[in-house]
């Protein structure tokens, strides 16, 4: 892949495509192809197959999905699972069909069972029952990392996986009601804040230990892969490192300066006990993250002030 090489983001105003245009932008990649959901329905398997037909980009990079926390995985997981599994059979398809020069799709850590064993293996992958929380869109995710193994078994496609472990960063969403733990704790502590409140709920225990990988992190991970790896089975990308949900509510509670007290609705799921990625295999290709989870969520809290 060259300067020049015409590259398509797919999912390119997300927290990861808009993450990837930022590297790839930095790293002085010009000739990028982007097309906004109203511009292209990547459900839509006809207007997926003439816009790669028109365009021909040589190196695609898959971030498009529906993503979401808990709350929206299991209020609609039909959804979670029928959008994800169109937008990337039709998308990798596609690229078969038009001669893609690399394609690389980015899974989820949600992918591996509930209780693998720590830190998780890239082979852990289909040996054990998945979160329950998240079943749709772990077994989407999955059929991705197939289609790209297939397609490679089968045709010769030089298609790739990476699974990112838990992502924050800015373009992060806030929503309450659909947005992931770390954003969902920022917006949670600021709110409480500026309305003087004196507590903040949280869901679960706080006892389950999570992963976090500042998304510009990610963003150089993906192009480091896209320059420098090619093989079957996907590899992880986190930092190797984790933190207790509770200590990460008093983290952010410190960042955003809220004096109030932390409370514990132990009625709500913890979800998985621990998520933490055997980052291994990426470091000995390399590649390691820069960014500290508390500088992370300091550049992030600043970014949504700012946006506020």
């Amino acid at each position: 892949m060259d300067k020049n090489s015409k590259i398509y983001v797919a999912g390119h105003t997300g927290l990861v495509g808009s993450a990837i245009m930022r590297c790839l932008k930095d790293n002085n990649y010009h000739n990028l192809v982007v097309r906004d959901l109203e511009e292209l329905d990547l459900r839509n398997q006809e207007a997926v197959n003439t816009f790669f037909k028109e365009e021909k980009p040589q190196y695609v990079f898959l971030a498009a999905a529906k993503v979401g926390g808990i709350l929206a995985n299991n209020t609609y997981p039909a959804e979670f699972i029928y959008d994800n599994l169109l937008i990337e059979a039709n998308i990798i398809h596609a690229a078969y069909q038009n001669n893609v020069t690399k394609l690389l799709f980015l899974g989820s850590s949600c992918i591996y069972p509930k209780m693998a064993t720590q830190p998780i293996k890239e082979e852990y992958l289909l040996n054990g029952y998945l979160e329950e929380t998240n079943e749709a869109y772990a077994i989407a995710k999955i059929t991705g990392i197939e289609l790209c193994k297939f397609y490679r078994r089968q045709y010769g496609c030089d298609f790739i996986s990476a699974m990112p472990t838990n992502l924050y960063g800015i373009n992060d969403n806030f929503d309450l009601n659909s947005s992931h733990v770390l954003p969902a704790l920022i917006r949670k502590f600021h709110d409480a804040k500026m309305q003087g409140k004196d507590e903040v709920v949280i869901w679960g225990t706080g006892n389950p230990m999570r992963e976090f990988l500042y998304v510009d992190d990610l963003a150089d991970a993906l192009l480091f892969l896209m320059l420098h790896y090619s093989e079957e089975i996907h590899i992880n990308v986190g930092t190797g490192e984790d933190i207790r949900i509770g200590d990460l509510a008093l983290m952010v509670k410190d960042v955003v300066g809220f004096d109030g007290n932390i409370v514990n609705d132990t009625s709500k799921p913890d979800g998985t006990p621990r998520k933490l990625l055997d980052v291994s295999k990426l470091h000995a290709l390399g590649f390691k993250h820069k960014t500290s989870l508390k500088q992370g969520i300091i550049t992030v809290y600043n970014w949504y002030l700012n946006k506020q």
